[in-house]
């Protein structure tokens, strides 16, 4: 099944709902409902016979309409959608955020970082990934952009601890999971150290993205940034 179906099925058994069949039984005739969807009524048919097969409902047909009730299968799909969007409206930040940037060749602060044992341990520990040696580098050209990565801040992160060795210190290193170009899962990587500011992105990822993406110099890459790492 695809997620517009999924979605189709979600939105019938929510008007469903509305109409009376949730924790009683409803007297509701396929032409009414196809109104009320704004459907044909042969299309709103299709949709009580699928919902009825994934026991999401019980259905009896009677001359002047089908007896629907939500079972407990779909009262569950309802409880489901119910609190996530209450998680979705309650929260002081969305879910995600998507940044778009150009690539660029950096500086190499990426590389020297992660090969850093003491981060990449901690990486692979708390990401889930072994990171390749290196950074992709995208720079934020819109306002909007660069004013939503410096609100990522507020936002909850994963945190890389700092470490000392004989030579210096080595600071704390913000991660927040994400998605490179809609297919490569890695994450953004802010330094508090950095010789960039908010207007560069330094994206991590178990493999590398200029080759798993195809990307050169000057190619814009979108990046759906996770809000909640747990």
């Amino acid at each position: 099944m695809t997620e517009k179906q999924e979605w189709q099925h979600l939105y019938m058994l929510l008007k469903l709902a509305e109409m009376g069949a949730y924790r009683r039984i409803a007297k509701i005739s396929t032409e009414y409902l196809a109104k009320k969807l704004g459907i044909s009524q042969q299309t709103a048919s299709r949709y009580l016979i699928e919902l009825e097969r994934k026991g999401w409902i019980q259905r009896n047909i009677t001359p002047d309409g089908s007896l629907i009730k939500i079972e407990e299968q779909g009262t569950k799909e309802l409880q489901k959608l119910y609190s996530g969007l209450k998680v979705l409206m309650e929260k002081s930040y969305p879910p995600s955020v998507t940044l778009e940037g150009t690539v660029f060749t950096g500086l190499g602060e990426g590389a020297y970082y992660i090969g850093k044992e003491h981060y990449r341990k901690q990486i692979v520990e708390k990401l889930g990934f072994e990171p390749y040696p290196g950074t992709l580098n995208l720079k934020l050209s819109s306002d909007y952009d660069i004013k939503t990565r410096m609100e990522l801040d507020a936002y909850p992160a994963i945190e890389v601890k700092g470490f000392k060795n004989e030579d210096r210190t080595f600071g704390l290193v913000k991660c927040y999971p994400a998605v490179i170009g809609g297919e490569v899962k890695g994450a953004l990587m802010t330094a508090l150290r950095s010789h960039y500011d908010a207007s560069v992105l330094e994206i991590i990822a178990p493999v590398c993205l200029r080759k798993a993406l195809c990307l050169k110099d000057g190619n814009k890459v979108k990046v759906e940034v996770s809000t909640q790492p747990s």
